[in-house]
């Protein structure tokens, strides 16, 4: 089994990139025996738990005749390269991330963390939805199969927190220094949202060295 950790932040647009070049890499036969863990990394660690409002946000980096709809060109062609649709326009807010981090967590044991990284990304990124606040995450949690009961009262403890606050800082002393990151077989770390043929001659070269063919 090759074990494969994600770090990535919610508000990562490459992350979200990487994540749909991911899931075309392991589609076919590469996939089998690959487990998939997401971890968290923040790319804004000192965001107010209530986020910011992001046109203010804007205004007050870029002038008040900031555009809401900026973005980057190379990120959006190479999203709409995967099939993405990013919609900056309607994002009103730049939320704290650690509540989500503590979500993906929860679906952990359920086998569906992958599937709600997925529904999170799409939440933050295509339909502008506040990914930062309690009861707009128990609905995600909902719409992939979770219990929304209890994934609210998961998040409304502290029991995910020492967790997420664990892999947090794990993530530099792997050499984890921006997202999305790739930490294979505990020991190899892939940087960055690697092009599929990047990903699929990796996860293929250090499968053939846990099999000892290598």
């Amino acid at each position: 089994m090759l074990d494969i950790e994600i770090f990535s932040d919610v508000v990562c647009p490459w992350c979200f990139i990487g994540k749909r070049r991911l899931d075309r890499v392991l589609q076919g036969e590469l996939g089998d025996d690959v487990s998939l863990r997401w971890r968290p990394y923040q790319l804004y660690p000192n965001m107010p738990p209530e986020g910011f409002d992001r046109a203010d946000y804007l205004a007050r980096r870029y002038g008040p005749d900031a555009d809401l709809s900026r973005a980057p060109g190379r990120i959006t062609q190479e999203a709409h390269a995967e099939g993405i649709d990013m919609r900056y326009e309607l994002i009103k807010r730049m939320p704290n991330t650690l509540l989500a981090h503590q979500l993906l967590e929860f679906a952990h044991p359920s086998g569906l963390q992958h599937e709600l990284a997925e529904a999170l990304f799409v939440a933050y990124f295509c339909v502008g939805r506040d990914v930062g606040e309690l009861q707009t995450l128990v609905a995600i949690a909902a719409e992939v199969g979770l219990n929304a009961d209890e994934a609210a009262e998961f998040l409304r403890g502290n029991e995910a927190v020492t967790e997420v606050r664990t892999q947090l800082e794990r993530a530099p002393d792997l050499g984890v220094s921006g997202v999305p990151g790739y930490y294979l077989a505990d020991s190899f770390l892939l940087p960055g949202a690697q092009d599929s043929d990047t990903m699929a001659q990796i996860i293929t070269r250090v499968k053939t060295k846990l099999a000892g063919l290598g």
